[in-house]
């Protein structure tokens, strides 16, 4: 996000509806929303424009100052990171409840910062309640706007006040930027929060050693060598029959849908307990999104000191175990150290660029010429689509074409055209007809 764009930090204990406002502000499900506490572990941001004026949101995790559990102070951390670029911060308090210690303690700390702050009463859904909110001036904050993020009553005249002296006109540097868009995926604690914060050198997700720690997706952009990578870390994926709660339940929607926002896929291993069962369902997500996809084996150095393997029995196990990912590289890395890490960036934009990759109908014609196969007589192939690459093959009679010939074929167009990291897909046609596969 560029810096001249106004930043709104949206504040407050937990489950007082932080993420209900930051949809409803930006106009899109990115941050998940429920009635557990805490929810929102890392910080979310978005795009949002209220009457012409352009600004970034960002929804932090719910925050007991002198909390220190682990998770809340780290959410702590997160949130401080975020209000020190904050062009305005909305404070969010529930209407419904009294207030509490933790409200006081917060408003203490935010009226410190000396940024400008408004206070939202949440929740204020009924005349009686909305009556409550000048309760709420007791926090010491000037403004205070009762609203209901669930319905919208009363946002449009926050926002008023929270974009006042924000300029109206667009800013094209606002925009999402474009680059690699790369899906860090796998299962709980496998180590994807700190895979992302190695990648983009600074601690963006929260890292710790309790499983499903991240929920949210973060997207964090890093250039290198003139390619912008916007990562994005998925919340760890489990199976739906073992996922009772609705946080996690969320987390693997949240997770498969930036699997189809993404163009490549990094699919996270554990070293330490090899490929299991969950592994492989996950990549088949992948698979079958048509993602470029790079596996890694994290935590490398763990194995190599304890059990003495090595790399190529591992790997052998784990294309045995992923045989649909005959196509796929595998890294051995560790995110903690650094290890391994850097070259990413340089297979990424491989796969990006292999998936990218189009062939043209002459030399596509010039391969089916010295192409050997018997199964049927193919007249010539075609290329339809990119990301993932789709071929249609036209054919002496319709039907698909046995798996082993087609797996065939696939190998031939990899060995000629390279195609590394991106599943290919076929489509096949009888010559003369419009009717695919």
């Amino acid at each position: 996000m560029s810096q001249t764009t106004p930043t709104v930090v949206i504040v407050g204990r937990p489950n007082v509806g932080k993420s209900t406002l930051f949809n409803r502000i930006t106009g899109q499900r990115r941050a998940i929303v429920g009635d557990e506490p805490g929810i929102t572990r890392d910080r979310i941001h978005g795009l949002a424009e209220h009457h012409g004026r352009r600004f970034e949101v960002i929804d932090t995790g719910g925050i007991v100052v002198d909390d220190q559990d682990y998770i809340p102070s780290q959410i702590l951390h997160q949130a401080e990171v975020a209000l020190a670029t904050a062009s305005h911060i909305i404070f969010l308090v529930d209407g419904r409840s009294e207030i509490t210690g933790a409200d006081r303690d917060l408003a203490h700390m935010l009226r410190r910062l000396g940024k400008p702050v408004s206070l939202a009463v949440n929740k204020a859904d009924t005349e009686a309640r909305n009556a409550l909110a000048g309760e709420f001036y007791e926090l010491g904050i000037r403004d205070v706007y009762p609203i209901s993020s669930e319905h919208g009553i009363g946002v449009d005249a926050l926002l008023d006040r929270v974009t006042d002296g924000m300029s109206d006109e667009p800013a094209a540097e606002a925009s999402e930027p474009p680059g690699i868009k790369v899906a860090i995926i796998g299962r709980p604690n496998v180590g994807k929060s700190t895979l992302l914060n190695t990648l983009t050198g600074q601690d963006r997700a929260i890292v710790s050693p309790i499983a499903g720690t991240t929920r949210d997706a973060v997207d964090e952009k890093v250039t290198r060598h003139g390619t912008d990578y916007i990562f994005m870390d998925t919340a760890g994926i489990r199976r739906k029959g073992k996922t009772r709660l609705m946080a996690e339940k969320l987390s693997v929607v949240m997770a498969r849908r930036h699997i189809r926002m993404a163009h490549v896929v990094l699919l996270v291993i554990d070293a330490t307990e090899g490929v299991v069962a969950l592994d492989t369902t996950i990549a088949g997500y992948a698979h079958e999104g048509g993602r470029g996809l790079i596996v890694c084996v994290n935590k490398w150095d763990e194995v190599q000191g304890h059990k003495g393997q090595k790399k190529n029995e591992f790997e052998q196990n784990l294309r045995d175990q992923f045989k649909f990912l005959d196509y796929a590289p595998v890294v051995f890395l560790s995110a903690k150290t650094g290890a391994g890490v850097e070259p990413l960036f340089r297979l990424i934009r491989e796969v990006y660029e292999s998936a990218s990759q189009r062939i043209p109908t002459g030399e596509m014609n010039r391969f089916v010429e010295h192409l050997r196969f018997e199964e049927r007589k193919i007249f010539y192939i075609t290329q339809a689509s990119i990301r993932p690459p789709e071929f249609v093959v036209f054919t002496d009679r319709g039907g698909p074409l046995h798996f082993s010939h087609e797996r065939h074929l696939v190998n031939q167009i990899r060995k000629r055209f390279g195609f590394r990291g991106t599943p290919i897909v076929l489509k096949t046609r009888a010559k003369g007809t419009s009717r695919g596969r």
